[in-house]
């Protein structure tokens, strides 16, 4: 099988599509070549001038949890200074970005299509602090692991916007992370270097690249897929299955029981079927209780729908578990995984949400690839 030829790949083997004499690197354990090099030794070996690193959510190495990061060092291997970006933006980075010298900023890391995964906001802030610094900006594009041809789920309010949503994007987006840099429309010197080979309706598998982990609880492309739709559950106190070896595939609480599974059976929701489990989280919620919940299991990867099925979920949840269920509180954060308050309204009210979500339909807009 020929795979896609990434834009990593095409920097490492024509150097002059950078530009830039001093570039700084955003990359984490995702940012690798076809045969696993990391794409830091890659372009190193092949001349370009890095250099600074940078590391998103969970690190440059991708050592961190949720929400944590790793702190500023310098590269034992490259000798190069590595600057932490989590929860920075405005002023503070654009501190560290100018502290770092670089005239170039190369941003390369995967990610896995869905609005309220954080890597896209990195760039996205990385790029407006281009954009206010006046630096170049060059995005080595990736497949998107979902596919480009289906978007899913209502555009983010921008009352909402936060970490894991700053632009109206649908939950399911369908875009690369180029296509996105073109999207947030800054005034910046941005390139993109755009994939060879792929097309918008191709599944992970048929790109013939490696899976990488793109953080600790994104272990295959199956974890990936369902993600749109189950990782709505960590606006709750359901567990998503994080301290499992199927995050976001299992999905479970204490107060689930055996009516769970087959009322999500009797949904028929399109491409998935569930299956009654009892698993015990390692860590995060519920750790060490053991829950009942479902395992989904896709069948039919091209109809599935992971938007509306989450919506399912929690509508059934909602309906079994009313006084146990809970979506509000200090610790939660539903209505910015969502992008708006539309859902935890229908859920407090009893409501069905489900029509929240559009029927799927094809991302418009500025797309590089057909």
């Amino acid at each position: 099988m020929t795979h896609v030829r990434t834009g990593a790949e095409r920097l490492a083997t024509d150097p002059a599509l950078a530009g830039g004499t001093r570039l700084g690197l955003i990359t984490n354990p995702t940012g690798v070549l076809p045969d696993l090099t990391p794409t830091t030794d890659a372009l190193l070996a092949a001349g370009l001038p890095l250099t600074a690193l940078f590391g998103p959510e969970h690190g440059l190495r991708g050592t961190a949890q949720a929400d944590g990061s790793e702190a500023d060092f310098t590269d034992p291997r490259t000798g190069l200074p590595v600057y932490d970006t989590h929860k920075l933006s405005g002023a503070a980075l654009d501190e560290v970005v100018s502290r770092s010298g670089v005239d170039t900023l190369v941003f390369d890391i995967a990610d896995v299509g869905t609005r309220f995964y954080t890597y896209v906001w990195t760039m996205y802030d990385l790029l407006a602090s281009a954009s206010r610094l006046g630096l170049r900006f060059v995005v080595l594009d990736r497949p998107n692991p979902l596919g480009g041809d289906v978007e899913e789920g209502p555009l983010l309010d921008p009352a909402f916007a936060s970490f894991v949503g700053r632009h109206p994007l649908p939950v399911r987006h369908g875009r690369t992370a180029g296509e996105l840099a073109l999207a947030f429309g800054f005034d910046a010197d941005l390139h993109v270097v755009t994939m060879e080979g792929w097309r918008r309706g191709m599944t992970w598998e048929e790109t013939g690249l490696p899976w990488v982990m793109p953080s600790v609880n994104m272990p295959t492309p199956d974890t990936a897929l369902v993600y749109p739709g189950t990782g709505l559950f960590e606006g709750t106190n359901f567990s998503e299955g994080r301290g499992t070896t199927r995050p976001f595939e299992l999905v479970g609480a204490p107060y689930a029981d055996d009516a769970f599974a087959p009322a999500l059976a009797a949904l028929d929701l399109p491409g998935v079927r569930f299956r009654d489990v009892w698993f015990t989280p390692t860590f995060h919620k519920h750790a060490g209780t053991p829950v009942r919940g479902v395992q989904l299991h896709v069948h039919d990867r091209r109809a599935f729908r992971p938007v509306l099925t989450g919506l399912s979920m929690l509508y059934v949840a909602r309906t079994l578990y009313p006084d146990a269920l809970v979506w509000r509180g200090p610790e939660l954060f539903l209505d910015h995984l969502w992008g708006s308050d539309s859902l935890a309204r229908r859920l407090d009210a009893g409501q069905d949400p489900r029509d929240l979500c559009p029927p799927p339909s094809r991302p418009a807009g500025a797309l590089l690839y057909a």
